[in-house]
């Protein structure tokens, strides 16, 4: 199956999903993973109608920008980024998924600044209560964004986490139900905005759907198995 028949394949269980969730499928943004797949895979993606790619890494986004940029095609970073590669998000990235210090928040500022941009950015919530991912807790998720107010080159757009990975569906489920929960005490907060909810990936994002996604992030079923 060419890459362009699986995104159709995937953006049809996606509608299917929202159909069922009593939801508008215009509500929920696919947003292909592109983590250790080639450009030539992007490309296609691209002539399939995709011009955003989610990329963990900001090394290898980088790279990829450089060569696609030009093609119009951009990245939103979803992986956890470390201070020393603020540079490179704030002059390439389109969208950054995974702001989750306020030390990050102020170098990103700062270097947005430099450079006359301004970035769309959700603020990553661990929801599963691993130590192995990254993100704020949700008890400190209205205080964080109300300390993003002063960094104006930031454009807070909304939540994202990554579930429990498990089989438990349950678990999963709780974890997009918290997730939702903390985005209605932020929008209550700081009356309003903050729409977006990041959530579900391709073994969990009907799931995702059911409890308000409105971006889902899918890598292998729309690529097929990653290229390490």
């Amino acid at each position: 199956m060419s890459i362009a028949d699986r995104l159709a394949s995937v953006r049809a269980d996606i509608d299917e999903a929202c159909r069922a969730a009593g939801r508008d499928p215009a509500e929920v943004r696919l947003l292909p993973v592109s983590k250790y797949h080639g450009v030539d895979q992007i490309r296609e993606a691209n002539s399939a109608g995709y011009a955003l790619f989610g990329e963990n890494k900001v090394q290898e986004m980088a790279a990829k920008h450089a060569e696609l940029a030009a093609e119009g095609i951009g990245f939103a970073v979803i992986g956890h980024v470390q201070t020393n590669k603020a540079r490179q998000v704030a002059e390439f990235a389109t969208e950054l998924h995974s702001l989750d210090s306020l030390r990050l928040a102020e170098v990103l500022n700062r270097r947005l600044v430099d450079l006359e941009r301004r970035l769309p950015v959700l603020v990553q919530v661990n929801t599963s209560g691993e130590a192995t991912k990254s993100g704020i807790e949700p008890a400190d998720a209205v205080a964080f964004a109300r300390a993003l107010a002063p960094f104006e080159a930031l454009e807070p757009r909304g939540l994202m986490t990554m579930a429990l990975n498990t089989a438990d569906l349950d678990g999963v489920a709780q974890c997009f139900e918290l997730l939702a929960l903390t985005r209605a005490s932020v929008r209550d907060a700081l009356g309003g905005g903050w729409d977006e909810l990041s959530m579900g990936m391709s073994g969990d994002f009907r799931i995702a759907i059911a409890h308000g996604a409105t971006t889902v992030r899918l890598g292998t079923a729309v690529f097929g198995p990653r290229q390490y």
